[in-house]
């Protein structure tokens, strides 16, 4: 490992300024993936919900548009 380390501190040392910057990217993007490999996603959770707000979806599109649209400002006054 420290073998390694050394040899990709000597790479660095050689490249460009752009270059560099490409690899700043690619290590953002690595340290991206490792998070979004570790999150969990419990689909009973999301059916739940999904129920949830197609249920209200559906009262409020029974309501009427009007009070729809009043509800949501309401909300945003929140």
């Amino acid at each position: 490992m420290f073998a390694l380390k050394e040899s990709l501190k000597q790479e660095l040392e050689n490249l460009n300024e752009e270059q560099l910057k490409q690899v700043e990217d690619f290590i953002a993007f690595l340290k991206f993936r490792s998070r979004s490999a570790s999150w969990h996603i419990d689909k009973n959770h999301l059916a739940a919900l999904y129920g949830e707000f197609a249920e209200e979806d559906r009262q409020l599109a029974e309501e009427g548009l009007d009070d729809y649209t009043e509800l949501l400002r309401q909300e945003d006054c929140k």
